[in-house]
């Protein structure tokens, strides 16, 4: 197979025909075909006929040859079994057997000797030919298998080259993954060093921490050239910007992309088959919405390669923004967290204070159970079990130091009622597997239900009811 020709065009390529018997010329598959064609009767009569025919009329008085050496006309019927098998060959048989009495009808006794030997040479012949007809057959139709497998595979390899490529464009374009994206942007919305707010945007308690490095990393991962970071306040723009990316330009607040994020919350560009806008300076408008549906600010993009606005870029830029806005929000109460236990994973610090404000709004009780195990072989043993045995909506944070292994278990919405649920289904667990219980085996039970204003500090209390000093 021609693989230029595949890579050009691979639905065009022609798919190879192998032979079981080699390359063979026209004469030779013509005296050894592989299969039998529809007319073998056809052809092995006209055969026998013709070779009869030719024989009489060479020795009339003999047309059998029988008083010659060696029994020639028994050849006929070796080819045709040979090329059909043992039944057409038997069928030239026949006829020979015929002509013998139609030919000598007063020529004295029946040669048996001679038709025997003939017939016994064709059945073998016949036997030999119906053997590698067969697995000359099974051959041809196994290597059409494999070719076409190979055209399959074939075409699949182009199609892997081409998606190769396209994926190394991708990163060549977008060096950041998304798991990337979702940790520097948990960095930026929690980080203390790097906030930049507008004055007045912090007196109202609402600052964008990171803004300049959300612009930076928001640029990179969408291909953003020149851009800048609005805050809103008051459900009001404010013209002054809180990060850059590129050269400075002036906002226009009546700009009509603008007022269409604005009133949408949702992006808008001059792609848009929904919005109809005449004339505007800019190419994307992205609003910074957190979970709560609260506005915070307003990215407006000036310039950025044009293949670079389409909707799964567009869609990566709304989902970054919208991330980073969630963090902010609960970033104060996180950052107290992880100030009063540095060690804290952030998914589980954000889980707790969400809970904490859950209780305070709403006086839903969540609780926290800390569970001590030795550290040794069967301590370990148990502490994997229970960690397996853990509800979908439970928050675990393992902890483990060269005594013991703790694990921190975050539970919404559960109260002392359900805390002792739990508790009666590890130990009804490890009893059905270890056959033992939590006293018996050592393991220590704390417990903390999540109320006041300081749930960092009620974590560290625990963790130091735990034995740990974090």
């Amino acid at each position: 197979m021609n693989t230029a020709a595949v890579e050009n065009n691979p639905g065009a390529s022609k798919p190879r025909h192998a032979h079981p018997f080699g390359n063979l010329g026209r004469v030779r598959r013509f005296l050894a075909p592989a299969v039998a064609r529809p007319f073998a009767i056809v052809e092995t009569v006209v055969l026998v006929l013709v070779v009869l025919a030719v024989a009489r009329w060479l020795h009339p008085e003999d047309p059998l040859l029988l008083r010659a050496g060696f029994p020639w006309l028994w050849l006929v019927s070796l080819l045709v079994a040979l090329r059909y098998g043992s039944l057409l060959g038997l069928l030239s048989g026949a006829f020979i057997l015929g002509a013998w009495a139609l030919f000598y009808p007063h020529g004295g006794p029946f040669p048996t000797l001679y038709f025997a030997g003939g017939l016994i040479q064709t059945i073998l012949a016949g036997h030999f030919g119906d053997t590698w007809g067969s697995r000359a057959q099974r051959a041809s139709s196994l290597n059409d298998y494999l070719n076409d497998r190979l055209v399959a595979l074939t075409n699949s390899h182009y199609l892997m080259r081409l998606s190769h490529e396209r994926l190394e464009k991708d990163l060549l374009s977008r060096p950041t993954t998304l798991r990337d994206s979702i940790t520097e942007l948990r960095r930026l919305s929690v980080s203390s060093e790097t906030a930049l707010a507008v004055p007045a945007v912090a007196k109202e308690g609402h600052p964008l921490g990171g803004a300049s490095g959300l612009l930076e990393f928001v640029a990179q991962a969408c291909q953003i050239e020149v851009a800048a970071l609005y805050p809103v306040r008051d459900n009001k723009l404010d013209s002054e910007a809180i990060g850059r990316i590129g050269d400075p330009f002036e906002l226009e607040m009546h700009d009509e992309l603008v007022m269409h994020a604005l009133n949408t919350l949702s992006v808008a560009h001059l792609k848009n088959e929904d919005t109809v806008v005449p004339v505007s300076q800019y190419l994307v408008c992205a609003p910074l919405v957190s979970a709560d549906g609260e506005l915070r600010a307003l990215l407006v993009v000036k310039r950025m390669p044009f293949l670079s606005l389409n909707f799964d870029n567009l869609q990566l830029l709304l989902v970054l923004l919208g991330y980073y806005a969630d963090g902010v929000e609960h970033s104060a109460f996180v950052q107290r967290i992880l100030d009063s236990v540095p060690n804290c994973p952030y998914e589980f610090a954000l889980d707790l204070s969400r809970l904490a404000r859950l209780q305070q709004k709403a006086g839903v009780a969540s609780s926290l159970v800390a569970l001590a195990f030795p550290r040794d072989e069967e301590g370990d043993s148990l502490f994997e079990h229970v960690m397996r045995r853990r509800r979908s909506l439970d928050v675990m944070w393992p902890v483990q130091t060269a005594k013991q292994s703790v694990l921190v278990n975050l539970m919404p919405a559960t109260d002392t009622t359900g805390i002792d649920g739990y508790l009666a289904r590890i130990e009804a667990s490890l009893t059905a597997q270890f056959n033992t219980d939590l006293e018996r085996a050592r393991v220590g039970v704390h417990t903390l239900h999540l109320e006041g204003d300081e749930p960092g500090a009620a974590l560290m209390r625990l963790l130091k009811r735990s034995g740990l000093d974090v």
